[in-house]
């Protein structure tokens, strides 16, 4: 019995002390990956606090203070075009209870001039660039700045046409893609793995149990970025 504890804690020391090691050193096991680029200022929805969401104007003025990504959302129209979009539905941006896979681009109403912040309470932002824009446009006028993609639908095509897009411009190198959907980042990956993907929460939270139970050394992730909500927001 006393030769079997042994066996039990020269072992589970042996794990730990392995598990310690390659917390600290990850190249021995990983190959490490390529670090695109550092972002420390991102801009959701181009900003919103401070013009329109999602709107060329909020990304000029996001890009003019210095910031160091733009983060979008993406849908298709009726007619495959990828415009820039927090909502399917258009009922809260633009007063048109209508959603976006219904309509073709041109067919698309403005957003209202004043619109409430989702994620801050008693906080509206103004413009009067209400026009709903394609995310080419995006990727023509910032061309060397990074893109936070968020992929708001489970949408195959949808998928395709922003990997196409993101080829066509030669950005695989500034852009990021993802949902807090695991199967889409899933998705997303098959399509285009030199794009870099997010980690979804469920991802996030397998992560942390790893990481706790010292299993994360011996698990490789394809996921290369973290989101992570700063806690004022969530306290506000």
């Amino acid at each position: 019995r006393m030769s079997a504890t042994l066996y039990v804690l020269s072992t589970l020391g042996g794990y730990v002390l392995t598990s310690a090691l390659l917390l600290k050193c990850p190249g021995l096991l990983h190959r490490p990956k390529r670090q695109r680029f550092r972002c420390r200022h991102i801009s959701h929805r181009g900003g919103a606090g401070e013009n329109l969401e999602n709107t060329m104007a909020a990304f000029h003025h996001a890009v003019n203070l210095g910031t160091d990504m733009l983060e979008l959302d993406c849908h298709l129209t009726k007619d495959e075009q990828v415009v820039v979009s927090h909502d399917e539905n258009l009922k809260r941006s633009t007063g048109v209870d209508v959603n976006i896979s219904d309509l073709k681009y041109s067919e698309l109403p403005p957003y209202l001039c004043k619109l409430d912040v989702t994620f801050q309470k008693e906080c509206q932002c103004e413009g009067t660039d209400n026009r709903i824009p394609l995310l080419k446009e995006v990727f023509e006028a910032f061309p060397e700045t990074p893109v936070n993609i968020d992929i708001k639908m489970n949408n195959n095509v949808l998928i395709r046409k922003v990997s196409e897009l993101v080829s066509q411009y030669k950005r695989e190198h500034l852009t990021v893609w993802g949902n807090v959907n695991y199967e889409i980042v899933c998705k997303c990956f098959k399509e285009n793995s030199d794009i870099a993907t997010i980690f979804c929460a469920q991802r996030v939270l397998l992560l942390l149990g790893l990481f706790y139970t010292g299993l994360l050394p011996f698990v490789p992730f394809k996921e290369e970025f973290f989101e992570i909500p700063m806690p004022s927001i969530i306290l506000k």
